[in-house]
C-alpha cells in the first residue's frame, strides 16, 4: 500500500476516534480528499452518506449516490465520495428537504444537527488570521480554508476594517458577503470546537492569556449557571445576546 499520505485508503486503526468504523470487521477505510477539513475534524462523505444518514448500505451504494449529485455541502454538489465534510458545514439531502448543519457535539465530537432551510444560506467562520493586500484592502482567512476580501476606500483610515482574530462573521454561502460579525471577547457566546469539553455552549466569562494561544485558558458559563474551561484553541465565539445559528436543544437557553 507504500506510505499512509501515498495511500488511497487508510486504516481503520489510524482513523480518528470519533470516525463510524468497525475497525475489527474492516482493516481499512476511506482516506479524506485533502480539502477544507483536517481529518481529525470531519468525515469523508461517503461515511456521512453511508453510516451517518443510512442511506446507503454499503460503500459501492454510497458511492452511486453521491456521484449521481445527490448531496450539497454549503450549496455545492459534491460528487467526490472522499469530500471531507466538518464543522459548520451545511449538507443537504436532494429531493429529501433535509438540511444539516454539521456541529462539534459532547461525547460523540460530530453531530449532524437538523436545520430550517432558511438557515442553509448561511455559514458562521471563525477569523484565523487577517492581512493587508494591495491597495490596503484587508483579506480575512477564515477557519475552513475560505478567505474573504474586505474593501477599504482610505487605506490611511480604513474604518471598514472592524474584523480581529478569533472572531466570527457571518457568511453567505451564495456570494461570500459578510452579514454580520460578531469579536471575540468576555461575554460572547462560544462553541467549544475539541478537547473534553467538545460541543459544549457557554458564555465567555474570562480569558487568562498564555505564552501561545494553546496555552491561554479560556472560562465559559453555560445556561445552567456551571462553569468550564477550555484552550483559546478550541473557542468557536456563535454569537452575542443570541447564537447566530440554531443548536440541538438543551444546548442553550
Amino acid at each position: 500500500m507504500g506510505k499512509l499520505g501515498e495511500s488511497k485508503h487508510l486504516k481503520a486503526l489510524a482513523a480518528p476516534p470519533f470516525w463510524p468504523v468497525k475497525r475489527k470487521e474492516h482493516p481499512w477505510t476511506v482516506k479524506p480528499r485533502a480539502g477544507p477539513h483536517s481529518k481529525a475534524s470531519s468525515l469523508p462523505l461517503l461515511l456521512v452518506v453511508r453510516d451517518v444518514l443510512g442511506y446507503a448500505k454499503t460503500a459501492r451504494e454510497a458511492r452511486r449516490l453521491i456521484a449521481e449529485g445527490n448531496f450539497k455541502v454549503d450549496g455545492v454538489v459534491r460528487r467526490d465520495y472522499k469530500f471531507p465534510v466538518g464543522f459548520m458545514d451545511v449538507l443537504e439531502v436532494k429531493g429529501s428537504g433535509e438540511v444539516f448543519r454539521v456541529l462539534p457535539y459532547p461525547t460523540t465530537f460530530f453531530k449532524l444537527h437538523p436545520i430550517n432551510p432558511a438557515e442553509a444560506g448561511v455559514k458562521p467562520l471563525r477569523i484565523e488570521n487577517k492581512t493587508t493586500v494591495k491597495g490596503g484592502h484587508v483579506q480575512l482567512n477564515l477557519y475552513g480554508g475560505r478567505n474573504v476580501l474586505i474593501r477599504v476606500k482610505d487605506p490611511r483610515n480604513p474604518v471598514e476594517d472592524i474584523y480581529d482574530t478569533w472572531g466570527t462573521v457571518l457568511l453567505s454561502l451564495s456570494d461570500s458577503a459578510v452579514l454580520s460579525y460578531v469579536p471575540f471577547g468576555e461575554g460572547k457566546i462560544a462553541i467549544v470546537m475539541g478537547g473534553r469539553a467538545v460541543g459544549r455552549v457557554g458564555r465567555i466569562k474570562s480569558v487568562a492569556p498564555g505564552w501561545r494561544k494553546e496555552s491561554t485558558v479560556v472560562t465559559l458559563e453555560d445556561a445552567k449557571r456551571n462553569l468550564f474551561q477550555t484552550s483559546l484553541n478550541y473557542i468557536f465565539v456563535i454569537g452575542d445576546e443570541k447564537p447566530l445559528i440554531s443548536l440541538p436543544a438543551g444546548a442553550w437557553k
